[in-house]
């Protein structure tokens, strides 16, 4: 009885359902659809690079099911955007459905050839629209792109294999085989100028015996694992200058990754790294930024030339994955050197080495995970995989008139492991460090701050009072604790700061004087 009671009442509400169904009944549409946005911008691309994927949001606020009778690109098959209308890829649809009260959504790419487009200087406005209906109903949506030309260095590809090709490294005299995709530079390709930017597949190799050298104004784009590799026997001289606009920089010289639509701006680790192999030497960087890499810069070997192995000055390294700069037993002079946001350190000096940073903003204030390492590493060993440590020694790390600071607590860590044979000599003299004793449990004699062979007119724990630490604008302001307290001596060695600012009368701590902060701009 129970079961022919429940077969009866599901009969019952299944036969109430069907009554109050109707058939859907679309209507065609009459030119009153609304957009989530009249223009669909897809940023800037290079030539022949896919974009990012946009989208459109097409609203039917009628009470009526609407049938739209074509969806399309104006300029029809010929368009270089490509479409996705509910799922469906194409660049023309018809009869597209879009219930009452509801949204259809579309989704947009472009791949553009800027060489089909003559007399472009470089670049190229490509537009088009997406047409909805026609006649009197029609509505559009219009569709904008900024094409730049390039110049592309890639690896070559086997053409029987479609391998492509990987480097062999000079690693200390051995030539070792790696899966490193990328190929040497060719000569015509070792002077890199501002006439157009570059793009970079793969690892592009400075040969042995030859230089490569970066001109002031010079763009260099890198696709996801790659950067420049500079061989034994070989240099990089990244020769920036200093801009009066700060707004245009056009003299500066500008790393970053391939990716030029806004989202990209400031994510980590879209390329690898510039990478000076033990054996380089003579390397310069200057009035250079390097953002977005895996590692910024790893420099390899030669702590003792008589030249450092690198020489950077007035340059920004931040947004990177990993390090800022790491160093493994080299020798790198900096000054006027501003780093920041790494997800390890901004800068490690390790396994050894020779270091010697003036008026330079070492900061760390990644936000984007938690952190391991203080903004500062300096140690004098390396472990192998069965924890076995090899030494070395760190001949000088000296640090003066530097801003060492961070979102964390230490943000220096000087890791030594003791040996009679090995030295570990360090100095930060006339520093601004951010160092609180009291949270942590650092001890022993190489964080003895009051040990003069060590720290030398210091301050620690007071407000640098950087400008905008999440948009890498380190400049001090005048509430800093930073302001007036170098070393006159140091000063005269750095007489100008990284804007070009005399700081020879009183000189601020790290790389920039001190200004007043726009009221505007602290508002935003």
């Amino acid at each position: 009885m129970k079961r022919y009671l429940y077969f009866t009442l599901a009969l019952g509400f299944l036969l109430l359902w069907s009554s109050c169904r109707k058939d859907f009944e679309f209507s065609p549409s009459t030119g009153s659809l609304e957009f989530s946005k009249d223009t669909v911008y897809l940023d800037t691309v290079f030539t022949n690079i896919g974009s990012s994927t946009y989208n459109l949001t097409v609203h039917n606020r009628s009470d009526n099911d609407i049938s739209i009778p074509t969806v399309r690109l104006a300029l029809g098959e010929s368009s270089n955007y490509r479409l996705s209308v509910d799922g469906m890829a194409g660049k023309s649809f018809e009869n597209v459905e879009i219930l009452s009260k509801d949204s259809l959504y579309i989704f947009v790419e472009s791949t553009i050839d800027i060489n089909n487009f003559p007399n472009t200087n470089g670049e190229y406005l490509y537009t088009d629209q997406i047409e909805f209906d026609s006649g009197n109903n029609l509505q559009k949506v219009e569709l904008v792109t900024l094409v730049k030309d390039a110049v592309f260095i890639y690896p070559g590809r086997d053409g029987t294999t479609k391998v492509i090709e990987t480097l062999t490294l000079d690693l200390g005299g051995e030539l070792v085989e790696t899966d490193l995709q990328g190929r040497e530079l060719l000569p015509e390709e070792l002077t890199l100028t501002n006439e157009k930017p570059y793009v970079i597949y793969g690892f592009a190799t400075v040969p042995n015996g030859e230089t490569l050298t970066i001109e002031p104004g010079a763009r260099l784009h890198f696709h996801d694992n790659s950067g420049i590799i500079v061989s034994n026997g070989a240099s990089i001289n990244m020769n920036g200058a200093y801009s009066s606009d700060q707004e245009l920089l056009e003299n500066e010289i500008i790393l970053e990754g391939d990716r030029l639509e806004p989202l990209y701006a400031d994510i980590p680790g879209q390329w690898g790294a510039i990478w000076l192999l033990d054996g380089s030497l003579n390397n310069t960087i200057n009035y250079t930024t390097i953002k977005n890499a895996t590692i910024g810069i790893l420099c390899d070997g030669n702590p003792n030339e008589t030249n450092n192995k690198l020489t950077i000055t007035n340059s920004q390294v931040y947004n990177s994955s990993s390090f800022g700069v790491l160093g493994r037993n080299t020798s790198i002079m900096g000054e006027n050197v501003v780093l920041n946001n790494a997800g390890l350190s901004s800068f490690a000096g390790t396994l050894g080495g020779k270091y010697n940073f003036t008026h330079s903003t070492i900061a760390n204030y990644w936000n984007t995970s938690s952190r391991q390492f203080p903004a500062l590493l300096l140690n004098n060993f390396v472990l192998d995989e069965e924890n076995n440590a090899a030494l070395a020694d760190l001949t000088e790390a000296n640090f003066n008139n530097c801003i060492i600071y961070g979102n964390d607590n230490p943000e220096i860590l000087l890791d030594e492991l003791e040996d009679d044979n090995v030295v570990f000599n360090f100095k930060f003299t006339n520093c601004l460090i951010r160092f609180d004793s009291r949270n942590t449990n650092l001890t022993g004699p190489n964080y003895d701050l009051n040990d003069t062979n060590h720290y030398e007119g210091n301050i620690f724990n007071q407000d640098p009072n950087f400008f905008k630490v999440d948009e890498n604008m380190l400049v001090i302001g005048e509430e800093s604790a930073a302001i007036n307290l170098g070393n006159p001596t140091f000063a005269s060695q750095v007489p100008f700061d990284i804007l070009n600012v005399d700081r020879t009368t009183s000189p601020d701590l790290g790389a920039y004087q001190h200004i007043t902060f726009p009221v505007e701009e602290l508002s935003d």
